[in-house]
């Protein structure tokens, strides 16, 4: 069971006992938040069934904030979102179970969506993913389903006109697999992913309505056990110059599909095992391994900007020279002197380019201290979450400037923290988007929320 986690301030009056132990408690006693941090603000979607949001956000051409709030029910799909905030509303667009035609099916339902939209032509593509799962030797799998309820029946492809207000399916992952990772070739109509728990690298052409199958490059993926076990990639890079799309594995290695060739091959001569990024066992469960976590292209450069996600460190890979060059540690200021990786056992996704087209937004975490004590939560997991308190900071990094600066911590208003963040949108005026678990009700939910201050600018 993942703990839903909140921590009041640095400053506490006492520890209870349980999180000495690594036992968190839901929701910790608020503080007023510290001088010098960014506030929070949360934002009432109306959904009580709300569970953690991985990716899932875009802020779109037309000024608005869409996003996706995922769910562990049997019975409920998780639910699309617009955020205008020239108006401050709230609209929901749809459930996505009902989107991609299965409603009434009485099958486990699309409770995720795991990527982000990509907006191509006044649509938005993107893609679901199972959120009902069973926990069998203290992973998750897909969800076993119950009497009276059908299997999975496979993450779908999925496009949302945002003039029509209508959706439409365009096509299910194969063998009953949700969609872990997307991203779209906009130029040339074509839809990539990676599927989970298996791993398969999949495409779906526009133009033609194929969908070809390209099997697996991680050994069984996370379906895996022991030495057949690896992390599969969170994030697909596409060179939108030659159609080319890139992801990676946990031992490191850089794949690449080829429009040219419409195949797969692994890019010899460089990879990510890195010696700053750390030491793994990919077949080791509860981390990324040699993988990137999240990425995006950069045009002036033509290359593929990244982060670690266990490390944090800051990266880029050219294709045209085949080269990876590793920049610095991006985490938050506390996270960087304690030495430690960040309590989020796969690191974080909250990693974006702003609207300016140079700045590197990263919703990242840190270590929390008691009397002068770092507070430690559990040592390793065998599942992505937080592995003790989070200590959210936003980073920011200027790309031709080669600068990081830490913006602070984030509170809400009364004094809690944001826990379980994994996703980030930026609007054109710099509020930066994601989705959170809040205390609502006496209840832990996920929600919008919003961050708007006066951040400090690179010089």
């Amino acid at each position: 069971m993942k703990s839903h986690v909140y921590l009041a301030s640095l400053g506490w009056i006492a520890l209870p006992l349980l999180i000495l132990q690594g036992m968190l408690p839901t929701v910790m006693a608020a503080a007023k938040p510290p001088a010098g941090s960014l506030k929070a603000r949360v934002h009432d979607s109306g959904f009580e069934l709300a569970h953690d949001t991985y990716n899932g956000m875009l802020a779109a051409s037309d000024g608005r904030i869409y996003y996706v709030l995922c769910t562990e029910s049997l019975d409920v799909g998780a639910r699309m979102y617009v955020y205008d905030p020239a108006r401050d509303t709230i609209r929901l667009l749809g459930d996505l179970t009902e989107a991609c035609g299965e409603k009434g099916r009485k099958a486990i339902p699309q409770g995720k969506s795991h990527v982000n939209f990509v907006e191509s032509k006044g649509k938005l593509y993107f893609a679901t993913h199972v959120g009902y799962y069973s926990i069998v030797d203290g992973m998750e799998k897909i969800g076993i389903p119950p009497a009276g309820y059908q299997p999975y029946p496979g993450g779908h492809f999925l496009a949302y006109d945002m003039a029509r207000s209508t959706f439409e399916d365009l096509g299910t992952a194969p063998k009953g697999e949700g969609i872990l990772s997307m991203n779209m070739d906009a130029r040339r109509g074509r839809l990539y992913g990676l599927t989970w728990p298996s791993g398969y690298f999949i495409r779906r052409d526009l133009a033609t309505g194929e969908l070809k199958n390209f099997g697996t490059f991680s050994a069984e993926g996370e379906n895996g056990r022991g030495p057949t076990y690896r992390t599969l990639c969170r994030s697909l890079a596409v060179n939108p110059d030659d159609g080319s799309v890139y992801f990676s594995t946990g031992e490191g290695a850089i794949l690449r599909y080829r429009y040219d060739t419409d195949a797969v091959e692994i890019i010899q001569g460089e990879d990510l095992k890195k010696d700053y990024f750390g030491w793994y066992d990919p077949t080791s469960p509860g981390h990324m391994g040699y993988n990137w976590r999240q990425t995006f292209w950069y045009a002036p450069e033509k290359a593929i900007y990244a982060v670690h996600g266990n490390s944090g460190y800051l990266f880029s890979y050219q294709p045209m020279a085949n080269r990876v060059d590793v920049f610095e540690r991006i985490t938050s200021e506390p996270s960087r002197r304690s030495g430690m990786f960040d309590q989020f056992s796969y690191g974080y996704l909250g990693f974006t380019l702003g609207p300016d087209g140079r700045t590197i937004h990263y919703l990242t975490g840190g270590p929390v201290y008691h009397e002068g004590k770092r507070v430690k939560g559990k040592d390793s997991t065998a599942m992505g979450e937080s592995k003790g308190i989070e200590n959210l900071h936003l980073v920011t990094y200027d790309i031709r400037r080669r600068q990081s600066i830490d913006q602070g911590p984030i509170f809400y208003e009364n004094g809690e923290r944001p826990a379980y963040v994994n996703s980030i949108a930026v609007g054109k005026d710099g509020t930066v988007y994601t989705l959170a678990r809040v205390n609502r009700n006496g209840k832990t939910v996920t929600d919008l929320i919003s961050i708007r201050g006066s951040f400090r600018r690179h010089h």
